[in-house]
């Protein structure tokens, strides 16, 4: 392939980006998934460059990528100017009902702003990493295995027991594990007043985290892009799981469901 075609098609990837940055966004979405991928681009230091992103599920149960930027910090600037293009492209939040974060606390402090009134459940994967920070390698297996029941759990006050049995066994030997996960609990539960069927995805940033994976796959071979321009081409041409998570289902039926 010749120099001047490699030009000619980056050309027009570029021009796609530009249209899916200023593409309208539906006022359809029931959840919504918030998080940020570090991607590193070639300039005189090898820089990681941060991309912030957003994912949905529709009230059809279909998954879409919503929008991605590339970001100096995951600040509450950054995150409240990420959010203010996605309502200015048309995402009002008249039918969210959860929004899924990693319990970064400038992302928490942005929503605050643009989405205060949108209930929101902190990542368990996330918060479970934390609390294996303050466990010795020797606590970790049973303590993470107690602390899984609590989200297994099938309502809230089952949830809520499972929890203080979980404290009081562990409080004396690892005080600081059960210290941060009680911080965050009671946005650690809200997951459980989605539909049964909706609560395992919901209780996770798994589905953007899949789309991460995916990006990562394909540029573990290039070491790093070339410029914040080649970045973002990537990212748009790369698949972001276009089967739906939920099952295609009509608003009536997803709405009924809820």
């Amino acid at each position: 392939m010749s120099a001047q075609t490699v030009s000619r098609v980056t050309r027009s990837l570029d021009r796609e980006v530009a249209r899916f940055h200023k593409s309208p966004v539906s006022d359809d979405l029931r959840y919504l998934l918030l998080d940020g991928v570090y991607l590193r681009v070639k300039t005189p230091t090898a820089q990681r460059k941060l991309v912030l992103c957003a994912y949905g599920i529709t009230v059809y149960g279909e998954r879409r990528l919503l929008s991605f930027r590339l970001a100096t910090a995951e600040s509450q600037a950054q995150w409240e100017m990420f959010l203010n293009d996605l309502r200015k492209r048309g995402l009002h939040g008249s039918n969210l009902k959860l929004i899924i974060t990693d319990g970064c606390t400038g992302l928490h402090n942005a929503l605050d702003t643009v989405f205060p009134y949108v209930p929101r459940q902190h990542c368990w994967v996330h918060k479970l990493r934390n609390v294996s920070n303050y466990l010795k390698r020797s606590q970790q297996k049973e303590c993470l295995a107690g602390a899984r029941d609590i989200y297994r759990a099938e309502t809230r006050h089952t949830a809520v027991r499972a929890y203080w049995a979980w404290a009081t066994r562990w409080r004396p030997e690892a005080p600081k594990a059960v210290a941060c996960l009680e911080r965050d609990l009671d946005t650690l539960l809200n997951f459980l007043h989605c539909p049964p069927q909706h609560q395992r995805m919901t209780r996770t940033t798994n589905a953007i985290e899949r789309c991460f994976r995916e990006v990562r796959r394909r540029t573990r071979p290039m070491t790093c892009f070339n410029n914040n321009a080649s970045c973002e081409r990537n990212y748009l041409c790369s698949p972001h799981s276009p089967e739906p998570e939920l099952g295609r289902q009509t608003p009536t039926q997803f709405t009924h469901n809820s």
